[in-house]
């Protein structure tokens, strides 16, 4: 069975090109705000989350930060895939624990590479 990753990005571009990238070794699914990904992560948990920062709404942080109180999904791994580059807003999130930082545009390579990392073969 295909391990799930859910893309939340306000970019819709951003996410078929990622979608398009992905979807032959992992189930993806996209989500365009922070506040819809919560619904969707109540409903089922995802094995890993590709999370923008800069979104209307709910920012990248005030997503992970709800993504942390929900039951079952405390510890899901949640990588930033970001043009946010600001110091600021990096040592921000640290504390809620990402599981990687990535700056957009990051390469296929670097993407594979931390899928593998936290989520094996």
């Amino acid at each position: 069975m295909k391990k799930k990753i859910m893309l939340i990005d306000d970019n819709a571009i951003q996410l078929r090109t990622l979608k398009g990238i992905l979807c032959d070794t992992y189930d993806v699914e996209m989500v365009t705000s922070g506040v819809k990904a919560i619904k969707l992560i109540k409903m089922h948990v995802p094995d890993l989350i590709f999370l923008d920062y800069d979104m209307p709404e709910c920012d990248g942080k005030e997503t992970l930060r709800q993504i942390r109180e929900i039951k079952g999904a405390e510890n899901v791994p949640v990588v930033f895939l970001t043009g946010v580059s600001s110091k600021d807003h990096i040592k921000a999130v640290l504390g809620l624990k990402p599981a990687g930082y990535l700056l957009k545009p990051a390469s296929m390579e670097k993407i594979y590479e931390t899928l593998e990392h936290i989520l094996g073969k």
